[in-house]
């Protein structure tokens, strides 16, 4: 998987435009009652069409660069979500991810704090994310597995599996033939 490096310095005018718009609309969103029409119609506002039918954020939700953040169908985040999306966050149908959890697609080159190293993160269809957990730059979690609650996650979970701790392992695999196709 490439990496992309952003240099924070050489943001044009417009990129600082946009990343101030989104961080306005997140306040606002964070500052509106959740499931009534003004609630959805920011959220719309804020992730387009990159948000699939019935999927709902809990407020509040912090982040980054939310324009590359793209949600599936049927998707619920809950309260407390940080989503650093500059390296690209998917999300397919059908994921539940529960309160206060990290989702961070970039990070800071050690010598060069100005630069951003940016990798995407994939959470495939049915995954669900525990309280509390952090997906790390670069990985993807697999088709219907679980991350434990708390659980620090620096390496691809496999589709089925049920990662836990920090660093997060896999400790076991669902039955797949459980699943629907």
């Amino acid at each position: 998987m490439d990496e992309l490096r952003v240099d924070m310095r050489q943001w044009t005018k417009a990129e600082r435009d946009m990343y101030d718009t989104q961080t306005q609309m997140m306040f606002k969103l964070n500052h509106t009652m959740p499931r009534t029409d003004a609630y959805n119609a920011l959220l719309r506002e804020l992730l387009g069409d990159r948000i699939g039918e019935g999927s709902m954020i809990a407020p509040p939700i912090a982040g980054a660069a939310i324009d590359q953040l793209v949600i599936g169908k049927n998707v619920y985040i809950n309260s407390g979500s940080l989503l650093m999306a500059r390296g690209g966050i998917s999300i397919e149908d059908d994921v539940l991810i529960a309160a206060n959890v990290q989702i961070i697609s970039n990070n800071h080159d050690p010598y060069d704090r100005a630069v951003l190293t940016c990798r995407p993160v994939l959470i495939k269809k049915g995954a669900w994310i525990g309280a509390g957990a952090s997906i790390m730059p670069g990985v993807t979690v697999g088709r219907y597995a679980i991350v434990g609650a708390a659980s620090v996650v620096t390496h691809d979970v496999p589709n089925y599996a049920v990662a836990v701790g920090s660093p997060a392992k896999v400790i076991k695999y669902l039955e797949e033939e459980r699943f629907p196709a």
